[in-house]
């Protein structure tokens, strides 16, 4: 450990994202979250591993479960934003569906630690993060809708149901990075291709990723 001066030693170099403190607060509360455990993780053992005082970390976050709490929207805050401004583009239901998971999952994939893993926190079922419950059920049925307005183009048989499993299925993202330590590239393809296929989507998926993917760049330049 090195002392970098005023405050505690940090825990290790590892170089840190962000460029403020409160930034800075939310990636070492991230990894130390996900690798030692919520409940294990003090306010403390987070202000000493950013090598800062405790007072100075209660001037960003008044408690522990608001640290988390700030963790958890960040899993939430982007597919929402997209999800409004998916509303109002000229692209098929189909094509809005697919950049939405493709989305998600290359963010869940791409984010440094594997945040989604917290939702298992039996903390998550109290009072205090309802408001996060109720965003994360907000993206639920945003997918839900999307799916159901697929299966009626198809006008296919479809299994009771189905509309649900969309988004289940993007969050095994999750599941994958827990189990391998990371999500192998080929989900970014895959998942969305399955999310089209279990609604029984007959067309070409090669060229509703093309279409997909020139809507998010679209959309991510605006």
């Amino acid at each position: 450990m090195a002392n970098l001066g005023p405050g505690r030693p940090r825990l290790d170099q590892r170089p840190r994202r962000g460029q403020t403190p409160r930034a800075e607060i939310l990636d070492v509360a991230g990894e130390l979250f996900t690798t030692n455990g919520y409940a294990n993780t003090s306010t403390r053992v987070i202000a000493d591993a950013v090598g800062i005082r405790q007072a100075s970390l209660y001037h960003h976050f008044a408690a522990k479960d608001d640290i988390l709490d700030a963790l958890l929207g960040e899993t939430v805050a982007a597919p929402l934003e997209l999800v409004e401004r998916l509303r109002d583009v000229p692209e098929s239901v189909a094509a809005r569906l697919y950049a939405l998971a493709w989305f998600d999952v290359r963010q869940l994939c791409a984010a440094r630690w594997n945040l989604g893993a917290l939702y298992l926190l039996p903390e998550l079922r109290t009072e205090r993060f309802a408001a996060f419950r109720l965003r994360r059920d907000e993206l639920r049925r945003h997918y839900e809708v999307l799916a159901a307005a697929v299966i009626a183009e198809v006008a296919g048989a479809s299994v009771a149901g189905v509309e649900g499993l969309p988004f289940r299925l993007v969050e095994t993202v999750i599941g994958i990075r827990s189990d391998a330590g990371s999500a192998p590239a080929y989900v970014e393809r895959t998942i969305p291709d399955a999310v089209l296929r279990m609604l029984s989507w007959p067309g070409d998926l090669d060229g509703l990723r093309d279409v997909a993917g020139e809507l998010l760049s679209r959309l991510q330049a605006d």
